[in-house]
């Protein structure tokens, strides 16, 4: 990674992404339990709003500066959090081996999304689920043109984000169930952004 990536960019996701989203972590951590997966874990700003039920929380995390802000939320969280790897796409977990899968505003980076999402529903255990929170493609035909010129130069800056991937088709492609599904355009970012909330279930 260059400077950008490594050092600065998970200093400034760790500000984009608390606040002023904090509703939407509030909404998408609600019903999780057991062992839980993170991919994305950031800064860790997720574990404020996990609930009693979850009993540890697996963190995949690729950014080491992320790790090293996430220290002060690692210490006082609500169970125990272990770093497991850095990448979504090959998990070191075996098969049915987690409860849920946890993922705010990261399937928009991993560059093979669909292996990604492959590897979610092979660590699931059957029954157990995926909770999103994601951004992607707007369904404002205007609004998705402009995200497909933006998104080469985009993903430059914002360490490989697309700014116009499906993320409902995307979680259905995977063999995944979708059990609810809701979208709406984010505030403050007519251009960009269109949000993605949903939990989708591994079938028994």
């Amino acid at each position: 990674m260059g400077l950008w990536d490594d050092q600065v960019l998970p200093r400034v996701i760790d500000l984009a992404l608390g606040r002023p989203v904090r509703e939407a972590r509030a909404r998408v951590a609600a019903g999780l339990s057991g062992e839980v997966l993170e991919i994305g874990f950031g800064s860790g700003r997720s574990l404020a709003y996990l609930p009693a039920d979850v009993t540890r929380l697996l963190a995949v995390e690729p950014a080491a500066v992320g790790r090293r802000l996430a220290a002060g939320r690692v210490a006082a969280a609500p169970c125990p959090v272990e770093f497991i790897g850095d990448d979504g796409q090959a998990l070191p977990l075996p098969d049915a081996s987690v409860d849920h899968v946890l993922t705010a505003w990261t399937l928009c980076t991993i560059p093979d999304v669909d292996q990604a999402l492959r590897e979610i529903h092979r660590v699931l255990r059957p029954g157990g689920s995926l909770h999103f929170t994601e951004h992607g493609r707007s369904s404002r035909p205007a609004v998705a043109r402009w995200q497909d010129r933006l998104t080469p130069a985009w993903g430059r800056i914002a360490g490989g984000c697309h700014l116009d991937r499906r993320i409902d088709e995307l979680v259905a492609a995977s063999g995944l169930t979708l059990e609810s599904a809701t979208t709406h355009p984010m505030r403050g970012t007519a251009r960009l952004g269109f949000a993605y909330e949903g939990v989708a279930s591994r079938p028994t």
